[in-house]
């Protein structure tokens, strides 16, 4: 089983996206594995791992966040919301302003606290 690292913090500016970059690369030239994931609604990972225009991305974590929200089951297969990078070692769930969206339907959503989970 993997671990899980989660870079958190309420105020902009102290680094997460820079620490969260980084990080994966550290790890992905040790041989490690990375899932990168965006949560932020300005997409700044997702556009610092290459994709300019986060918005017209197809499938992105809240396109996940809506299917459990809404008690859907989440695909089997999970590779289609994963962006598979040229390393082979980094893949990335983007993000994109419509988790803002997601944001404000989570305050109303039942069970609220286990979407991020699911």
């Amino acid at each position: 089983m993997g671990k899980r690292i989660a870079i958190v913090n309420q105020k902009g500016g102290v680094g997460k996206t820079t620490t969260t970059m980084n990080l994966g690369y550290a790890l992905a030239e040790k041989g490690k594995r990375v899932l990168l994931i965006d949560f932020d609604p300005q997409s700044s990972l997702t556009v610092c791992m290459g994709h300019d225009d986060p918005d017209s991305l197809p499938c992105t974590i809240a396109t996940l966040m809506e299917l459990a929200m809404a008690d859907q089951e989440l695909p089997d297969d999970i590779d289609q919301y994963i962006c598979y990078m040229e390393t082979n070692m980094i893949d990335l769930i983007p993000c994109s302003m419509e988790l803002s969206a997601v944001d404000v339907s989570l305050g109303n959503a039942v069970c609220r606290e286990s979407i991020l989970k699911n």
